[in-house]
Order: C-alpha cells, then sequence, then structure tokens
C-alpha cells in the first residue's frame, strides 16, 4: 500500500515546530517513529515489536544501536485495537496517550492504568443527538451501531433517553466484524441489508473505521442494484478523518444521501471545513521530506514501506502550517504539546535533582517512561482557555461539539458546513442550536421535513400504529416484517420458462430464415416476395429477443426502450404482412388485359408501404420518449406483503396509442387478406396470412382485458405470452407450409408445377 502522508503531516510539523521552540523544550530534541497498522491486529502486534526492539530485528528487551529509550506512545485507534496496544506498553508502563476516538471503557483506571486521554471526548452526549432529533421533528428513526461492547452501551443508552422523549427505535441493527474477503449479502448482513429499503429515513450511527468501511460499502452496493430505494440522513456520533474519506468515495453525498457528524469545537474552525483541503500539500511535502523504500522484518511475512525523514528538507510556508494545523480534526498537534509540556517538566525536576547530587555530572538518558505517570494524571490541558476544553464531574477533558454537515459540491470536493453547535449548560444539560438555512438537501430530497414519519411506536396491545409503506404487520399484529420485493427474474419457473421458450422460439426462426436464404432461387421463395419474407422473418426474431427485455430487475435503461422496441418491432412485422397482401391484389389486378398496375409491381410499393407503416409507429414512440418516457418504479400497495418492482409506463396515452396503432395495421391487413383470399395462384399467401392475422387479432384483443386485470411481475408474464403467442402465429402460420414443401416436397417447389396448377385453376 502507498504510503499516505495526509495524517502524517500534522504530526510531523507539530514535533517540529517544538524543536524549533527555545521556550518548551530547551536542550531536549523529541524523535519520532510513526507506524500504520492498517485497522488489523496483527498490523498492529508488528508494529508494537519494531517499536520495542532497539536493533534491525524484532526482538525486545535486547539493546543494541539505538540509545534512547522510548517515553511515550500517542496512538488514535478508534476501535478495539487499543487493548492489544495496551498490553505492550503496560508491561514497560510506558504511557499511552490516545488523542482520537476511543471506547468510554477507557476511562477505567484499573483496566487501563496507563492509558491517557489529553484531548477531549470525540462523542457528543446521547441528549444532544436526541434534542436534534426533536428539534427537526425526526421521530421515526433507526440504529445502527458496532458489534462490540462501545455499540451495546450507545444502542441501550440512547434508546432508553429516545423513548422518554417519545422518539421511536424502528430498527437498531449491528454491523458484524468483516474481513475483506467476506462478502456484502449473507446472513451477517441480512438485518442491515432490510435497513436500506425501510421507510425510515433518519438513521442514527456510531462508526469505528472498520464499521464505516463495512456500512459505506453496503450502501454502495445497494444504490447499485435498487435504483428504487431513496436516499437517507446518516447521522454519525463522530467521524474521523480517514472515516470520512470513506463515505467520500463510496456514498452519494450530492444527489441521494445527507450526512451529519459532530466535531469538537475549535475557535479557528470556520464556517465551512474543507475536508482534505492540503491533501496535495501533504503528498507534494511528504515526497520531499522523506526517502521511502520497502524492507522486511525477519519474523515477519509483511514486506513493509519504511520512509526515512531526509537531513535536508524545506520547511512549508508558516500560513500553510498554521492552515494545516487548524484543520488538524484529530488534535495531533495539541496532544503533542501536552506531552511535550509534561516531558519539559518533569525533565526539568530531574535534572535538578541530579545537579543537587552530581553536581557537573549528566547522564545520557535522564527522564524514563515511569516518571511521567503522575504529571499525567494531573495534567490539565494547556490549551482550555483557547479551545473551550474544560473537565467533566468525572474529571475527563470535554468541549463543545459543532454540527456538522458533509456536502458534496459539483467540483466533487467535501466541505463540512457548521450547521449548529452542542454546548454544555451544566453537568448534565447540553444546548444545542441550529441553523437550518445553511443546510444544502442532496437533490433526491424534497423538503425532507415533509416526509419523515411522525408515527408512535407501539406503546401496549390497545394501541396500534401503521407500519411504514414497505412493512406490513405479522399474524400477531405486534411487530412490522419488511415487505419482500417481487419482480420476475430469471431464477423463478415462470421467468426461466418464458425465457427457454423465447429463445427457443428465437433459433426456429433464425433456422427458417437459413432455409430460405438456402433456396432464394426457388419458386416458392421467389413468387412471395423474398425481400418481405426476409424482413419479416428478421422482425419475427427481433420480436421474441425482445421479451427477453421484461424478465429480470427494472432498470432504467431497460424501462427505457422495451415498448418503443415491441412497438416498432411489431409494426414491422404487420407492415410486411400488409405489404406482402397489397402486392398479391396488385399482381392479381396487372394480369388483366390493359391494365396500368403494371407499373406498381415493383420493389418500390412494397418497400413504402413498410416503411410507411413503421415509419408512424416511429414517430408515435419518439413522442412518446420526449414527452414522459418510461421509468423504473415500485408498487408498495397493491400487494400487502410485496413491494413491486415494475416499468411505469409514463405517459398511458401514447402506451396504448401505440398498441392501438399496431392493432390498426392488423386491422387493415387482415381485411385485406380476407378479401383476397380467393384470389387465383399457385402460391396465393392472402389464406396463410387471413388465418395467421386472425389469430394475432385474437392473442392481442384477449391481452388488453388481461393485462389490466392482473399486477406486478404477472402483468409483465401476460405481455411476455401475447408477444410470444403472436409472434409463433405468424412464424407457423405462413412459413411452416412453406417449409413443408421446400424440405419435404420438393417436388410441389419447381416451376413446371406451379405452371400446371395455374392452367388447372385457369
Amino acid at each position: 500500500m502507498k504510503t499516505s502522508f495526509y495524517h502524517i503531516l500534522p504530526f510531523f510539523l507539530s514535533v517540529h515546530e517544538i524543536n524549533q521552540s527555545p521556550k518548551v523544550l530547551p536542550n531536549i530534541t523529541l524523535g519520532y517513529n510513526i507506524y500504520q497498522n492498517f485497522f488489523t491486529a496483527r498490523m498492529t502486534y508488528e508494529a508494537m515489536m519494531d517499536l520495542l526492539s532497539t536493533g534491525q530485528e524484532n526482538v525486545p528487551n535486547y539493546r543494541c544501536g539505538r540509545q534512547k529509550n522510548l517515553l511515550a506512545v500517542l496512538e488514535e485507534t478508534d476501535s478495539e485495537l487499543f487493548g492489544h496496544i495496551s498490553t505492550f506498553l503496560g508491561i514497560y508502563k510506558i504511557p499511552q496517550i490516545n488523542y482520537g476516538i476511543i471506547s468510554h471503557a477507557l476511562e477505567q483506571n484499573d483496566r487501563f492504568p496507563f492509558l491517557y486521554r489529553l484531548t477531549p471526548k470525540q462523542e457528543p452526549p446521547f441528549s444532544a443527538i436526541v434534542k436534534l432529533l426533536l428539534h427537526f421533528r425526526w421521530t421515526w428513526i433507526g440504529l445502527i451501531s458496532q458489534e462490540n461492547e462501545k455499540g451495546e452501551n450507545f444502542r441501550r443508552s440512547l434508546t432508553n433517553l429516545a423513548v422518554k422523549n417519545e422518539i421511536c427505535i424502528v430498527f437498531s441493527e449491528i454491523i458484524p466484524m468483516m474481513n475483506m474477503d467476506q462478502s456484502l449479502r449473507g446472513k451477517r448482513t441480512e438485518g442491515l441489508l432490510s435497513v436500506f429499503s425501510s421507510q425510515v429515513k433518519i438513521i442514527i450511527c456510531q462508526l469505528d473505521y472498520p464499521a464505516t468501511a463495512t456500512l459505506s460499502s453496503l450502501i454502495q452496493y445497494t444504490d447499485s442494484i435498487n435504483e428504487f430505494i431513496g436516499g437517507k440522513v446518516w447521522i454519525a456520533t463522530t467521524l474521523s478523518d480517514i472515516s470520512l474519506r470513506i463515505f467520500y468515495y463510496s456514498v452519494d453525498l450530492r444527489h441521494k444521501h445527507a450526512l451529519f457528524s459532530f466535531l469538537t469545537q475549535t475557535k479557528t474552525r470556520a464556517q465551512y471545513y474543507i475536508f482534505n483541503s492540503f491533501s496535495h500539500i501533504a503528498t507534494q511535502f511528504g515526497m520531499e521530506a522523506f526517502q521511502c523504500s520497502y524492507s522486511r522484518p525477519v519474523w515477519s511475512k509483511k514486506v513493509w514501506e519504511k520512509c526515512t525523514e531526509k537531513e535536508k528538507w524545506k520547511f512549508p510556508p508558516h500560513h500553510v502550517v498554521a492552515r494545516i494545523l487548524s484543520e488538524d480534526g484529530s488534535s495531533i498537534f495539541n496532544a503533542i504539546q501536552a506531552v511535550a509540556l509534561v516531558l519539559s517538566a518533569v525533565s526539568s525536576s530531574q535534572f535538578s535533582k541530579r545537579r543537587m547530587l552530581f553536581k557537573d555530572h549528566q547522564s545520557a538518558q535522564i527522564v524514563q517512561p515511569w516518571q511521567l505517570q503522575q504529571k499525567l494524571r494531573n495534567f490539565q490541558l494547556h490549551n482550555i482557555s483557547r479551545d473551550a476544553v474544560y473537565l467533566d464531574e468525572n474529571g475527563l477533558p470535554v468541549a463543545d461539539f459543532d454540527i456538522m454537515h458533509w456536502r458534496m459540491f459539483p467540483n466533487a470536493s467535501v466541505v463540512g458546513v457548521k450547521v449548529g453547535s452542542v454546548e454544555r449548560e451544566t453537568s448534565s444539560e447540553v444546548k444545542v442550536s441550529n441553523h437550518q438555512n445553511a443546510i444544502i438537501w442532496p437533490t433526491s430530497f424534497n423538503k425532507l421535513q415533509k416526509q419523515i414519519h411522525t408515527s408512535k411506536c407501539f406503546s401496549d396491545a390497545a394501541h396500534c400504529s401503521k407500519c411504514p409503506d414497505d412493512q406490513y404487520s405479522n399474524k400477531k399484529r405486534n411487530q412490522c416484517v419488511p415487505k419482500n420485493i417481487s419482480f420476475l427474474s430469471y431464477e423463478e419457473i415462470l421467468g426461466l420458462i418464458l425465457a427457454f421458450f423465447a429463445l427457443a422460439m428465437s433459433l426456429i426462426t433464425i433456422f427458417v430464415l437459413g432455409i430460405f436464404i438456402k433456396h432464394r432461387e426457388t419458386p416458392i421463395v421467389r413468387a412471395n416476395n423474398r425481400d418481405l419474407t426476409y424482413i419479416l422473418l428478421l422482425a419475427l426474431l427481433f420480436s421474441f429477443l425482445t421479451s427477453l427485455l421484461f424478465i429480470g430487475h427494472p432498470k432504467k435503461v431497460t424501462c427505457f426502450v422495451r415498448q418503443t422496441i415491441f412497438s416498432v418491432v411489431f409494426s414491422v412485422a404487420v407492415s410486411s404482412l400488409l405489404a406482402k397482401t397489397v402486392m398479391v391484389v396488385v399482381a392479381f389486378l396487372a394480369t388483366k388485359p390493359g391494365s396500368r398496375m403494371r407499373k406498381w409491381l415493383r420493389r418500390s410499393l412494397a418497400n413504402s408501404i413498410v416503411l410507411l407503416c413503421s415509419g408512424v409507429q416511429v414517430c408515435i414512440c419518439i413522442i412518446w420518449l420526449g414527452i414522459f418516457p418510461p421509468f423504473p418504479d415500485s408498487d408498495l400497495h397493491s400487494q400487502p406483503r410485496h413491494i413491486l418492482l415494475q416499468c411505469n409506463e409514463g405517459s398511458v396515452i401514447m402506451f396504448y396509442s401505440a398498441l392501438g396503432y399496431m392493432g390498426l395495421l392488423a386491422a387493415i391487413c387482415f381485411l385485406v387478406a380476407f378479401l383476397a383470399r380467393k384470389l387465383p395462384g399457385t402460391f396465393n399467401e392472402a389464406k396463410l396470412i387471413t388465418f395467421s392475422m386472425l389469430v394475432f387479432c385474437s392473442v392481442w384483443i384477449s391481452f388488453v382485458p388481461t393485462y389490466l386485470s392482473t399486477k406486478g411481475k404477472y402483468m409483465v408474464a401476460v405481455q411476455i405470452f401475447s408477444m410470444l403467442a403472436s409472434s409463433l402465429g405468424l412464424l407457423g402460420c405462413i412459413f411452416a407450409p412453406k417449409c413443408y414443401i421446400i424440405i419435404l416436397r420438393p417436388s410441389m417447389n419447381t416451376k413446371e408445377h406451379m405452371m400446371m396448377k395455374n392452367n388447372e385453376g385457369s
């Protein structure tokens, strides 16, 4: 993995700013090692082994080469990995200083005696979240949390407080701990996947980095397969910079979803916080200041990329440094400053004692790690007055919060807009203020406040509440159950049978077309207008294949084109039959002495009929798509326990206009063929066309009432069946007799036989 200097740069600049200051640590230079654990326990252990080993190999307690001792470890683990770090550092009594998002369990000093937090809590009080929900009148919400002790505490505490304030918790789901190779679809994520199809719009999240990665992947996956499900409002209790970056790359924050989070207040934060604004500067500076190479520790199977600070590098301008440190969301600078002040105080004290005892003699190592413990325990933040950080009733640093709305703009930049604040008035009371006008909702939202449910939860058996539209009540009437999603798919028997039948008929049509091409010079093929025959067979082939567009999950593209393709293809087929019938009539009239119809016995007449009749249908479809085209839609009410995914035809008038025009062509073709059925001629197709159009019209006349009386996938199945049945009727009635003569009775497919039949007819 390529080294990212995005989080390294604030740490690096903070250390060098302290080393350049003559007041903070005179005569002492801070050194540092920075490790990236990739949020895995194995890499965390390897990093600790390397940190505690002074030589080239990972062998703790063996000193060789490095003379300076490790005094403190600063870490920003926002998951369960802090316990692994504490296990190592506790053995050597090395202070573990957390400056990020950690569990409330860490406040138990007996479990983690060498753990210190010199920055305020990154999570807001639960009462602030409840007041934010009440301000927007969001009383129908869901909860998502981690699969650990912290998540359990979050669900229990927030649920109790929400119920007291008449806020309904519709669902409370857990984000499972997953490996990178695990599928997003499985039993462990069934509950989470049902969240996205739920009617609940407001979801409160308690996330660490792994949970953020899983949730954002599920959001991205669900959005890609379900175009009908609307966006959600995600309210995260807190988000680290790297977690926010995951949302930035995975979730559509511009058009579909809204993201809110809480950030500890700083006096330097402006109204608009541009996330990742100095990533380019960090990358460029990191490449100039560090020399990176790959190495592999002896006891490790992993190849690490190690970067060493160069001897000469150019310090960034002062305004750039100030900007970077001001946007340090993790308070790295504050933590390093606090450690430096403690180290300075302990160093001065130890130096004075040694100077009194040994006069001018100085030891190479004055301060030991355990000697920092007392000062760190009693230390209060040096910047309390600057950044409004204070101690709560338990003596822990806390701060006020900004409510941030993370918005993606057209230039793909993510900006955090400060839309409110949380200020602590007493130890148990907080004040929440909001700037509602500063919120810019995604384009899919239309005044979200109008869409929020205000229903109450089930309180007792006598009180009933309506389930959300995407759920139905169970048999006991005490719980809402998610509805099943229904559409005609290839995985069910009905869809599989229709698809198999369509493909089989397509192969038969190709076979018939091959026969006619092979015997194209025979009388039976030439007498019935070869070009129109080929056009008709191709139209029937496409009609069979078009039915496959109606099977499967409705998509925007398939919904847009399937009805128009169906209308145009069938119009071409019927137009070809009409042209064939007209040519039969014209041919008979041309045989009369002195008839002027001979000049019409050309290909241009047949082609003109096909183009003209089909062109009218094309114009109807173009107007249809231009005015109100079909689109994917979902029906939540037609069937009580199902959500019907279907294609909304858009303009119903245009749909039935296209269908009606196709019926008009079929009626005209049937009438002309019926009148010409008794005309003489060996290969007169009028009788075959008459019977085929009778079948065609019968199918589509019965289609209309059946189509209107069905819903969901069965309505789609009715149309597919009508398409296949009518196409099969044309194929069988017109081409089955001809194929029989061509293949089984070739003696009838001769010019002599045709002349003999004509003489007998006359």
